[in-house]
This record gives structure tokens, sequence and C-alpha cells, in this order.
């Protein structure tokens, strides 16, 4: 009898736990959403308080810093968005929060995805070699490793492939410049031109067993999409993402001029490529900016980045089990794993990487006169965005404090001026 008696008064004990826990996380969830009225009005103030700070900063150094935009998304789904500086600072044109820039390789977020959704149709299967798509190209044979790599290899740069940009002993930079002293007269770049500048190389490593950053990868991405569709790359990106998600300031990188561009200081680019230190001349770009194609391909603003980072990363985009292939394909996984077994690396277009805030989904994005910085931090359920308009920026640095800012007010509820 007193055993059963002290079962079932651990049983009561055991179910009042759980109510208990049911409550508390119930009135938690309620506390959280009466605090975020007042968490999103003491966000407004305080980051664009420290962007100006940042901004402000910059301009007593070296660093080139025009101007910058930062968009935040919230679990909840508010979008709040700030800019500091000048858009254009000879015609001392403020920065707007619409300013788009280019985006750099974040847009290979976009061709994964791109990837990944005609997978979930039965297009692309990831682990088939690519002979099936590009084996008819007459320079197929030439390519690096062609027998043995996937779509997948290419994906999380693991195919040992060289990249065209910065591999190719100044071949690329050279062909560059003189696109540019051309004064782009001739016709538009050819994306199999670039993957020219990898071909008869040997492999850095075995398809499979190395990871290497190429922009040569995404190139051929691109070019296994289109032969596999019935619609250009940009086509399928507009029809599956753009134009489902709304992301009215999103669109391809493919003519030289485009609306509410923001102007572009590219000092570093003027030295590795020769391209002019502005690099729009009355709204024009002065080269050909569909250079880039599929290694990045896309303009943008900080609003649509991080709604599609949101979207992206919390499964409306993309649905399992595609989505944890996308988080999960890290090539040759060196850096340990956070706590859902994922490990750190660069899956298929996105780095998941370790922070001090927990794991984030990330992207860097580098393009003559601009860099980008996308992340999407799971435990928070947040995505941040930051675009300054400069090649030559301390964006990582401009970032972190941005990021460190969101996250401790979020996390600690502070609301009033006498947090810390």
């Amino acid at each position: 009898m007193g055993r059963w008696r002290n079962q079932e008064r651990h049983g009561w004990i055991e179910r009042f736990a759980i109510i208990s826990y049911l409550i508390c996380l119930l009135t938690g969830t309620l506390f959280a959403e009466v605090l975020s009225g007042k968490i999103h009005e003491k966000l407004i103030k305080t980051i664009q308080d420290e962007l100006d700070r940042q901004y402000r900063s910059a301009q007593m150094t070296e660093e080139l810093f025009p101007g910058a935009t930062v968009a935040v998304v919230l679990p909840d789904g508010k979008v709040m968005a700030f800019a500091t500086g000048f858009s254009d600072m000879e015609k001392k044109t403020v920065m707007s929060v619409e300013s788009r820039m280019p985006a750099g390789s974040i847009g290979k977020t976009f061709v994964s995805a791109v990837v990944l959704s005609m997978v979930s149709e039965g297009i692309f299967n990831l682990d088939e070699n690519i002979t099936k798509w590009l084996g008819d190209e007459p320079w197929f044979n030439r390519l690096p490793n062609h027998h043995m790599i996937t779509l997948r290899h290419l994906l999380n740069h693991s195919s040992g492939l060289a990249d065209h940009l910065f591999d190719a002993n100044r071949e690329f930079q050279d062909y560059f410049r003189e696109h540019i002293n051309s004064g782009n007269k001739g016709p538009r770049i050819d994306p199999t031109e670039l993957v020219q500048f990898v071909l008869d190389r040997e492999p850095l490593f075995p398809a499979g067993e190395g990871f290497h950053y190429s922009d040569t990868n995404y190139i051929l991405v691109g070019l296994i999409i289109e032969k596999a569709g019935r619609l250009s790359y940009y086509e399928e990106l507009t029809n599956r993402f753009l134009t489902p998600l709304n992301l009215t300031h999103t669109s391809a990188l493919t003519q030289k001029k485009l609306l509410d561009i923001a102007q572009g200081y590219a000092p570093k680019s003027q030295k590795l490529f020769g391209t002019s230190y502005t690099v729009l001349d009355n709204g024009t770009f002065t080269f050909d900016p569909s250079i880039e194609w599929t290694g990045g391909g896309v303009v943008s603003n900080s609003k649509d980045l991080v709604r599609w980072a949101k979207a992206l990363f919390e499964g409306e985009v993309i649905k399992q089990p595609y989505l944890d292939e996308m988080l999960k394909s890290v090539s040759k996984p060196t850096k340990g794993r956070d706590i859902a077994g994922r490990a750190y690396g660069y899956g298929l277009g996105v780095s998941i990487v370790k922070t001090k805030y927990g794991t984030a989904f990330r992207h860097g994005g580098f393009f003559p006169g601009y860099n980008s910085m996308l992340a999407y931090f799971p435990d928070f359920k947040i995505a941040v965005a930051m675009q300054i308009n400069s090649d030559n920026t301390k964006i990582e640095e401009h970032f972190e404090a941005i990021v460190k800012l969101i996250i401790g007010t979020i996390s600690s509820g502070c609301i009033d001026d006498t947090c810390p």
C-alpha cells in the first residue's frame, strides 16, 4: 500500500510538473508577445543610433564607408529598415532604406534554392554526374574532374574546380579589363566564356574530397538549370520565388541601367579589374554587370534580403527534406556540429556558422563597388542584412555590432534607456 501511495504521489508530482511547465510556456509566450511592441520601438531607436555611430566612426578612419542600409525581420515577421550616409557622395544624395545594391554571392542562396525546388519536382538528382546535362558541350571533357562531379559537389564547392575569378593567374582579370577598355561595345558576356578559365587544369582534389570556394561551380549550375528546364535561370527564379514572395526590390542583374541603385565606390575593384572608381555613370553601370551571372547575379535591398532569408530558412521556400539537404550537405566538415547535429561549414549555397548567438545560416556578397551580408539566426528566428556601397569596407565589423545590439535587446527583453 505504501509503495502504491508513493507511486500515486510520484505520478501526481509528474503531472503537476508538466502542467506547471505548460503554464510557464504559455505565459512566457504571452509575455513575449506583450513585450514585442516595446522591444520593436526600442530597436528602432537603438539600431539607427548604432548604424549612425558606425558610419561616423568610419569617417574618421581610412575606411571607405559612403553609406549603408540595414534591415531585420523579427520572429513575428515585422521588418525594420534603416539607412545612413549617402547613396551618392558627389551628389549628396542621402541613402534610403529603399536603395538597391548588387548582393554579390548572396545570390548563391537563390541559385541553390532554385535547384532544390527542381530536385523536389524530380527534375534533378543531386548525386547524378553532371555529364547528363553538360556532356554535349564541346569543352566538357576538358573540365577537371568532369567524370566525377555531381550537382551536390558544385553547390557545396567540393568539385575540385578552381575559381575563374581569382585562381586563373590573372587571366580573368585581364579579360575583364579588356572588356571594360572596349567600352562594353561587344556582345554580352556568354557564361561559357567564364568556364574557359578553368579548363585543362589539374583538379585541386578529387571531387567530394575537399572544399574550395569557386564561382565557377555556380556558373556551371546555372548552365545546368537552363539545360534541364525550359526557362532561363532568371525566369525560374522569378516564377518560383521572387513573384510568390513579393520580393519586388529584387531582380536580375542583367541590365546596365537599373532603377534605385545606389552609386558604388570601387577602389578594390579598380585595382583588381580596372573598373572605374564609381561604377555608375548617370545611373548606368560602366561595365556589363551580368558578368557575375549565377555566381551571384541579383540586385536587391536589405529589406528584401531579410524577408528572403526568413522564408527560406523557416521552410516556406523549400520544404523538407530538401531544406535539410541545403543545411546538412557540408563538404569535409572539420569544425564540429551544433546541437541540432548540423556540421559547421558550407552547405548548398549557405554557410552554417558557429557564433556567439548560436548557429547562423549566412552568406556574404562582394561585387565591384558594393559589400553585403545576410544572416539568419534559427534560435531567435530573426534575419539581419546589411549593404554598403563600397567594396573596400569593414562590413564584418559593422554587421557584428548591429547583430550584437539586436540579439542582446531581444534576448534580454531590454526596453528602456537604462538597459546596458
